[in-house]
């Protein structure tokens, strides 16, 4: 792509709507599980006991499903994002990648 078409690019309603779109649900997303892991980091650093404590009347702690739910929100934020990026940003840039080519 040469530099005109570049700077058109860039100038366009839709890719500049584009941008800020992608920005900021990934800017979102990652606080969000930023806020989760270091919530757990926390609560395991300065109260440890609650993860330690039993389920039940098994060997399983809280800290295992805990865990497992940290695990299932990193899964689930990927999918928010890939669901996001597939039905909002993708028909911009095609669009966008259509207008440019002609």
């Amino acid at each position: 792509m040469d530099a005109q078409r570049l700077e058109t690019l860039q100038q366009h309603p839709d890719f500049i709507r584009l941008a800020s779109r992608r920005a900021r649900l990934g800017w979102t997303l990652t606080v969000v599980m930023l806020a989760i892991y270091f919530g757990f980091i926390l609560l395991l650093a300065f109260v440890p006991a609650a993860l330690g404590t039993p389920l039940g009347g098994g060997v399983m702690t809280l800290g295992i499903p805990v865990g497992v739910g940290i695990i299932v929100a990193a899964v689930v934020l990927t999918a928010v994002y890939v669901r996001q990026a597939n039905t909002e940003l993708d028909p911009i840039n095609e669009r966008l990648r259509k207008e440019c080519e002609a």
